[in-house]
């Protein structure tokens, strides 16, 4: 019989408040957290694995995820595929831990937290809201030192990553205040390309050209620079679709 799973206990945290968590192969809930996994993978996580794995975007997402499209959003989203269909086991888990420790995706970079960014559509000011997230079985808070959750960013190496997938989250709100509900093929490749395959981005021939924007040298550019241009790049075609 499967176990029944309980919610975690989620407190409010401000940025300046202090914790203590620590996770490593002596704490007894070890790699627990790495199973019964439904892991969303963000646009900069996929950029980060691709190159620990010396991948082309399109090879790492064929290899190791399965797309679809968000209930809510409408946009394409990509979770990795299980090692395990029963247990849903990360496929990058060992007895010793991450085999991808380095380039792990922020959602495993950032717990026990949560992070929410708001951006005021007035002025663009940006806020962000943290929360401590208490599961039951896992024993890491009594563990460690002690960190507030700007520490606890710094320490994991987040600032990078909350950086895209900020930029990543005004597209998701400019898609839901001017394209609301699902999208048509064309603009779901458009969205999954440019979010995901940005190797495939460097081989597109045919992307439309808006007036506002400049199409880079593809060939010569950084893959964060792409990602920022596509990025970009869809908030302009999605703003094209403004009212008035």
């Amino acid at each position: 019989m499967e176990s029944e799973k309980i919610d975690p206990l989620i407190e409010p945290l401000a940025a300046s408040q202090s914790f203590c968590f620590a996770c490593h192969p002596q704490v007894p809930c070890f790699n627990e957290c790495c199973r019964d996994l439904n892991q969303f993978l963000t646009p900069y996580d996929v950029l980060r694995l691709k190159h620990h794995f010396k991948m082309s975007s399109s090879e790492f997402l064929a290899t190791y995820t399965t797309r679809h499209t968000g209930p809510q959003t409408g946009l394409p989203v990509v979770t990795l595929v299980p090692a395990d269909r029963f247990e849903r086991i990360c496929p990058f888990v060992s007895d010793a831990g991450c085999r991808v420790y380095e380039n792990r995706p922020s959602s495993c970079r950032i717990y026990p937290l949560a992070r929410v960014m708001h951006r005021r559509r007035e002025d663009g000011k940006k806020t962000v809201q943290y929360a401590l997230l208490r599961e039951p079985h896992c024993r890491g808070f009594e563990q460690g030192q002690t960190l507030n959750a700007d520490q606890w960013m710094e320490n994991q190496g987040l600032l990078p990553y909350n950086r895209y997938n900020d930029l990543m989250m005004d597209v998701i709100s400019l898609k839901n205040q001017y394209m609301p509900g699902p999208l048509a093929f064309a603009e779901q490749r458009l969205f999954y390309t440019l979010f995901y395959d940005i190797d495939a981005l460097r081989e597109n021939k045919d992307l439309p050209a808006l007036a506002d924007i400049d199409i880079p040298d593809v060939a010569g550019a950084s893959d964060t620079d792409l990602l920022r241009f596509g990025l970009d790049f869809l908030k302009t075609v999605i703003t094209a679709r403004r009212p008035g």
